[in-house]
């Protein structure tokens, strides 16, 4: 071969090399920042959604899926730690929020009312998806003055996870082989008590260090249950009421009687009721998918034995309940054209997907998904789907609820644990809370 020729030669194979790094189009990029946990080593590649499992699963397989099928769109997610506020905060100070965000509907307004979230009216129909077909809650939880800000992805709520064989060794099984679940809270106590009797565990497994929103969460329902309008003035909280007394009374008194396990984290409550440790883990709608597989599984403290419920109807009354969602929302920033389409995009998907998002365990924002035979046929969602119908969140022009979370729950913890007098601690959080209102 001569000196031309292996030049040649050379330039075409560099040309092959250049055309197979390079694809045949230019991608549009968008930067997708995220919570719900990293999993790359089992389904970091994954594109068949139907063989993933849990958030971390679903949603990764859901972004690997999307552009599996959109090859002229490139996304870039960040994985911040739950639940990435802070930095989210921090990335808008500098100019640089990324594209899209999942957020908590109880987050949006803080965002929303300092002009740091764009509205999604137009990119939602431009994609083809229309909000009247999200379900009440779901739009609810989006809408902000009027306008959508967001894509609902779910509701999600605190439950009862029940270990039925342990409630089968204390005797608290109906013929028909369900739990008894407690009407009152005098019935709670002694159900609790015989279950502890019984089985010498707590009836209750819990997270009670460095965990705020079970406190919370648990004191909304139950004040919710007694008609208590808490936040009748978004600015302000009332919590030194008869009604929120009664629900700290009634932690303490279980509490007290060692009725729940105590100094648990979340990690040590999950692992703890998966080994048997007690009756029942008051957790989220987002354990039911892991929860259920480990019922399956032979020689477990839960095989054939799982079931969840809502929290009982412990106060009479109009049953009523509390939950929150997650969102994609689409933070304020300069973009193209291609890239809002990109997004557009992106959020069609997530909405046509939204069965597959409910397998985690969370109640689906699209109405459509709600009604259908395939969710309905999910293991579990027949005891929980009043859920969907009863369910509340906070009012939408309530702002810094995740702040409000952690005081109230703070101070709820030190009622119970008895370190404050549960009316001192409700006089705290009340004017903690509204201090903060106070000077937002």
């Amino acid at each position: 071969m001569t000196t031309t020729l292996k030049g040649l030669a050379f330039a075409a194979a560099s040309i092959a090399i250049l055309a197979a790094a390079v694809p045949a189009y230019a991608q549009t990029e968008i930067t997708v920042q995220r919570f719900f946990g990293t999993c790359d080593a089992d389904f970091g590649t994954n594109t068949d959604i139907s063989k993933s499992a849990g958030e971390c699963g679903i949603i990764t397989s859901q972004i690997n899926k999307f552009m599996a099928d959109n090859p002229d769109i490139k996304v870039n997610v960040n994985t911040v730690e739950w639940p990435g506020y802070d930095q989210l905060t921090a990335q808008m100070a500098s100019g640089e929020p990324p594209d899209l965000v999942t957020m908590h509907e109880s987050v949006i307004s803080d965002y929303q009312s300092k002009g740091l979230l764009t509205p999604l009216g137009d990119v939602l129909a431009t994609a083809g998806v229309d909000p009247a077909g999200f379900t009440a809650a779901g739009r609810d939880g989006v809408t902000k003055d009027g306008e959508v800000y967001g894509l609902p992805l779910d509701s999600h709520a605190i439950l009862w996870h029940i270990n039925l064989n342990l409630f089968k060794e204390a005797g608290l099984l109906n013929a028909d082989g369900t739990p008894k679940m407690p009407t009152t809270v005098e019935e709670l106590l002694a159900e609790a008590t015989q279950f502890k009797e019984k089985t010498g565990k707590p009836f209750l497994v819990q997270a009670m260090a460095n965990e705020t929103a079970m406190f919370t969460r648990a004191m909304y329902i139950y004040l919710n249950q007694q008609g208590s309008d808490y936040f009748a003035d978004p600015t302000k909280i009332n919590l030194v009421t008869p009604e929120a007394k009664n629900v700290v009374q009634m932690m303490k008194d279980i509490y007290d009687q060692d009725l729940t396990t105590k100094d648990q984290d979340y990690a040590a409550m999950v692992a703890g009721f998966a080994n048997g440790d007690g009756g029942v883990e008051v957790n989220g709608t987002w354990v039911i998918g892991d929860l259920d597989t480990l019922s399956k599984q032979d020689g477990k403290p839960l095989s054939g034995g799982y079931t969840v419920y809502p929290l009982p109807q412990l106060f009479g009354g109009t049953p009523s309940y509390y939950s929150d969602g997650h969102a994609w929302v689409m933070p304020t920033k300069d973009r193209s054209d291609d890239q809002v389409a990109a997004i557009g995009k992106f959020l069609k998907f997530m909405a046509d997907d939204d069965y597959d998002w409910s397998r985690t365990g969370h109640i689906p924002a699209i109405q459509s998904v709600l009604d259908s035979d395939e969710f309905k046929a999910l293991p579990h969602r027949d005891t929980i789907l009043s859920v969907a119908s009863i369910a509340k969140s906070l009012p939408s022009a309530v702002q810094r609820q995740f702040a409000i979370q952690d005081i109230l729950g703070e101070e709820v913890a030190s009622a119970v644990t008895g370190q404050k007098d549960i009316d001192a601690a409700l006089t705290d959080a009340q004017s903690r809370i509204n201090d903060l209102l106070a000077n937002l």
